[in-house]
């Protein structure tokens, strides 16, 4: 049991325990080789067994736990159906649970919190074979009264173990008010700007914005997690998508602990998203992150690109 008092820093610290889980049972349908892949939408929109199988797990094992805890996820399963036992998981992370909590969330209620989960980021890369699967995270974002003030990437395909023949995943996770942890932040562009977007939905719109910010290197990469992990650490400057197709539950966790180190996470307009459960799962205005000097990212967007995405 979680010897936290504080309701968030609980759910934060059984949402680590559950991102692994979650992990494991990804790398485990992985080493199988039978994906069980569906087109949700089209081509670039699938779900895998993966998907469905970890959201289970996240859904089934948070709510358990909390009762009344809303938790919204990105697959459509079942409403009624019965969860395998293996899939509970009921552990708490100990590193959370030592942690204090923000006296901004100390008398958070329930009835405040939505839970935003990407089962599998990336589901794209993770069907394309070993060369993307860093690419693929587990997100579970916690949002209060709209906001989103914890979160935890979960990154199951981290580090090839030569020896055991098995990856070694790794987990991150934010408070707001208390800071981010899992990663090491070290500016790795050498003064040059380095910016990551989509590999797979690009438009003319988000060439014409990539242009506009005169980059001197863009990586196009799988997965808003992944992207906002590189911003983290310090691999690219910003992450530029000024198009649709991002959804709530890409961005609650990233922008979470994004934040929780100075980061700031926005539409193309500069306004922040809202996480509250009844909003539009569509984050309609794009996305622009960056850990320092966002407004000279936000400054830059074309205004024509500015004109056709709306701003929520």
């Amino acid at each position: 049991m979680a010897s936290n008092t504080c309701l968030v820093m609980r759910i934060v610290s059984a949402s680590v325990s559950v991102a692994k889980k979650a992990g494991t049972i990804v790398r485990d349908i992985r080493s199988k080789g039978s994906l069980g892949v569906v087109e949700k939408t089209g081509k670039n929109d699938l779900q895998t067994e993966a998907d469905r199988k970890a959201q289970r797990c996240i859904v089934a094992s948070l709510t358990r736990r909390f009762s009344g805890l809303i938790v919204i996820g990105e697959e459509e399963l079942p409403k009624e159906e019965q969860i395998d036992e293996n899939l509970i998981e009921n552990g708490f992370s100990e590193e959370v649970d030592k942690s204090v909590c923000p006296e901004a969330l100390k008398d958070v209620k329930m009835e405040d919190v939505v839970i935003w989960v990407d089962p599998l980021d990336g589901t794209k890369e993770f069907t394309e074979g070993t060369k993307y699967l860093d690419h693929v995270t587990v997100l579970i974002g916690v949002a209060v009264n709209g906001k989103p003030v914890g979160g935890v990437i979960h990154q199951p395909f981290y580090k090839f173990d030569t020896e055991t023949q098995l990856y070694v995943g790794r987990t991150m996770w934010g408070v707001v008010g208390l800071g981010a942890f899992g990663f090491e932040h070290k500016d790795q562009t050498q003064g040059k700007r380095i910016l990551t977007t989509t590999r797979s939905h690009g438009t003319e719109a988000v060439q014409e914005t990539l242009a506009a910010m005169e980059p001197d290197e863009v990586l196009r990469v799988g997965g808003a997690g992944h992207k906002v992990l590189l911003v983290l650490e310090g691999r690219v400057s910003a992450y530029i998508f000024a198009s649709m197709g991002c959804k709530k539950w890409d961005t609650c966790a990233p922008e979470a602990l994004l934040q929780a180190v100075g980061g700031k996470l926005t539409d193309v307009h500069g306004n922040v998203y809202r996480y509250d459960k009844d909003i539009k799962h569509m984050n309609t205005g794009g996305v622009v992150a960056a850990y320092r000097k966002h407004d000279f990212y936000i400054e830059r967007v074309p205004q024509s690109i500015k004109d056709v995405l709306p701003s929520q």
